[in-house]
């Protein structure tokens, strides 16, 4: 504590001590503009006070320094205002008419789209096996040409900088890319890597490169991640510019001619050249995925139409007029050996009417489902071995959803299997499991390397079956050693038209939404509810197909998030029920002498109902993302249910479309949603 005689420290008042003061005895003050800014001042202290107030001392130079700083703001704030700046200024609020003619515009353009549609639906259909009889459009875009690294970044080996020839460096580039990836720890990543890296460099520089463990790819990693944060960092302006490029390059490559009628094209893109990653642990994860050249492209467009240009100095591998095809063009990856394509957009006619053909065919199979079971139920008990496994094998494609599966050559691909390609090791019998008797526990990598594990009771006579195919047989055997999927779809064929395992999957897939739907929904509940209910139903086949997915990275903070608006929420419906108590107490006492309270009343109800509204769906989203954030809800709606049984579902249950379906999601199933009847059954 300072004594009474210590000098005192003096410090200049900032404007905001005068404003405060004149504010307490009710005066107003102008504010001086430009007043000098000056820190507490610690001059007038003699050596021995400044030992004793050094630590008042520098609390006063902080609250001074922070009253500077804040003071200048002001005094900033007002200059610009005198000058007419806003600097925080924000969109002037829309009127009423403003709202009202936005409204009228969006539903202007709404018509204009219906008009404009192709309706293809109400068209007669062409003759077996043609697509289209006038197909025009200007062939696919390239990626651009390798751009050499600036002057300034450098490849090392073993400490030393090496010039690489453009071949190697661009694929060195692809290696640093991938820096912060996980594969790029991976052995057989990096072995492949290194394998394809060396073919793409000169004699000398493979004498001089020996080991991947001795290339320093540093300085290139940092340029493409100033590259990235860059794009993050763009002005308005920047990104105006690319949306522009991108729109020039969507309305030259992104549309063509159908018939006469214009259609958007799918990903009219080639593939850049980079490294192949895969699903699953891939064995060929690591290797080149070759730039792809005018020469390796194939045309596909009508005799009479234009041929597309290739790019200068290049030529196309071919050009075809064959209308029994959907695909615009053509070429062979060099990883898998596999065809890719170039198709239309999903909401184009081609995609509609091959969406429109799979799922009549679906419903074909329930006329005649009764017949295919009981015949594969009398095969369980047959003389051949071969037909009791298909028997088998068609048991568990239709009551489990399985895939078929297809023929891989071993060290291909990952180890995927389906139906007809399961092991051994892949099932494990029991006689009692958790209260079920004859119970097949199934574990397996599935398609895209998701796993697949189910414990399942099974008829007595598919238990039998299962054990007898066991019987002799190692881990890494074959369980059905005698059917493959050519065969098993050879036999459905026989037993109905166009019938594949494929379509097992989409009619069980279909019914079992049809019946969810059925069983779960009530139409006194409101929207939100119901939207729960269908979502319940789109999981029930989810998990029939073994539709999962990762639960998203940003899950728990998008929950607590939303947890803290439902506190909130509740919070605000507790208030506003007790203001309508206060309000019906007031209206009460005073009777009807003051309808204005009467009003008041009214005006609390509505308010509490509309809390309460809104309380309810966001604890039924709630609901929602927690029941689904490990399923994948997208994959079977787009692909396997019907989408005329929620159109229908939606009529019905006084629910928009637009709830289930978002607005690219409409475009695709236009034909159902335009078709389909309120007693659309499937």
């Amino acid at each position: 504590m300072e004594s009474a005689c210590s000098p005192r420290v003096s410090v200049k008042r900032e404007p905001e001590d005068d404003e405060f003061a004149a504010k307490k005895k009710g005066l107003k003050r102008k504010r001086i503009k430009d007043e000098p800014m000056e820190g507490p001042s610690h001059s007038s202290a003699t050596p021995t006070t400044k030992k004793k107030t050094k630590q008042r001392g520098q609390e006063e130079e902080s609250d001074g320094e922070a009253q500077k700083k804040k003071s200048k703001k002001k005094t900033e704030k007002t200059v610009k205002k005198e000058e007419g700046e806003h600097p925080n200024s924000k969109k002037p609020k829309k009127t009423k008419e403003d709202i009202a003619e936005a409204r009228l515009m969006k539903i202007k353009k709404k018509e204009e789209e219906e008009q404009s549609r192709w309706r293809w639906w109400e068209e007669e259909k062409y003759e077996d096996g043609v697509k289209w009889k006038f197909l025009e459009h200007n062939g696919p875009s390239f990626p651009p040409e390798y751009q050499p690294l600036p002057d300034n970044v450098h490849f090392y080996y073993n400490g030393k900088k090496v010039k690489l020839s453009l071949a190697a460096e661009e694929v060195a580039l692809f290696f640093a890319q991938m820096l912060d990836h996980d594969y790029t720890t991976k052995k057989v990543f990096r072995e492949n890597y290194f394998k394809d890296w060396r073919k793409e460099m000169t004699h000398e520089e493979r004498t001089l490169i020996q080991d991947l463990d001795k290339c320093g790819f540093g300085e290139i990693h940092a340029m493409h991640k100033a590259k990235v944060e860059a794009r993050k960092i763009m002005t308005k302006e920047e990104k105006l510019v690319v949306k522009e490029a991108n729109k020039k390059m969507v309305d030259e490559y992104g549309y063509c001619l159908l018939d006469h009628h214009k259609e958007r094209i799918g990903n009219f893109k080639i593939e850049p050249p980079g490294l192949f990653r895969g699903r699953g642990e891939h064995p060929k994860q690591g290797l080149l995925k070759k730039r792809i050249q005018p020469e390796d492209v194939i045309i596909n467009c009508s005799k009479e139409a234009r041929v597309p240009v290739p790019p200068a100095g290049h030529r196309w591998k071919e050009v075809r007029h064959d209308n029994a095809v959907t695909w615009l063009a053509s070429w062979t990856e060099n990883i898998q050996g596999s065809i890719k394509y170039i198709m239309l957009n999903a909401n184009s006619k081609l995609k509609g009417e091959k969406d429109w053909e799979k799922y009549e065919v679906a419903r074909k199979l329930k006329s005649c489902v009764d017949n295919i079971r009981n015949q594969y139920t009398q095969d369980l008990k047959s003389k051949q071995m071969g037909t009791r496994q298909r028997a088998v094998a068609l048991y568990f494609i239709d009551k489990l959803a399985l895939r078929a599966g297809n023929e891989k050559e071993e060290g291909e691909t990952a180890d995927t299997v389906g139906c007809c390609s399961l092991r051994v090791e892949h099932i494990t019998l029991h006689e009692k499991l958790e209260g079920n008797e004859c119970v097949v526990e199934f574990d397996f990598l599935g398609k895209d390397s998701i796993r697949y594990y189910n414990k399942v009771p099974v008829i007595r006579k598919v238990f039998k079956n299962l054990k007898l195919f066991l019987e002799n047989k190692q881990p890494g055997d074959d369980l059905f050693d005698r059917l493959n999927t050519g065969m098993l779809n050879k036999h459905l064929s026989s037993l109905m038209a166009g019938l594949t395992a494929k379509v097992f999957r989409t009619y069980n897939a279909s019914i079992t939404l049809q019946e969810q739907l059925k069983e779960l929904t009530n139409k006194s509940d409101n929207v939100p509810e119901k939207l729960l209910s269908y979502n319940r139903a789109n999981r029930a086949v989810a998990i029939l197909c073994n539709h999962q997915r990762a639960p998203p990275k940003t899950f728990d903070q998008s929950m607590a998030n939303l947890q803290a608006k439902i506190d909130a929420r509740k919070e605000m419906l507790s208030l506003s029920k007790t203001e309508l108590k206060q309000a019906k107490k007031e209206a009460k006492t005073k009777g009807s002498s003051e309808p204005r309270l009467q009003t008041l009343v009214e005006r609390k109800k509505a308010a509490v109902q509309r809390c309460e509204e809104q309380l309810l769906k966001m604890e039924v989203q709630a609901t929602d993302r927690e029941e689904n954030k490990q399923i994948a809800l997208g994959t079977s709606k787009l692909n396997y249910l019907d989408p005329r049984i929620s159109v229908a579902w939606c009529t019905n249950m006084d629910v928009p479309v637009d709830k289930i379906y978002n607005k690219s999601q409409r475009d695709k199933f236009a034909w159902a949603i335009d078709m389909t009847e309120a007693d659309f059954e499937f």
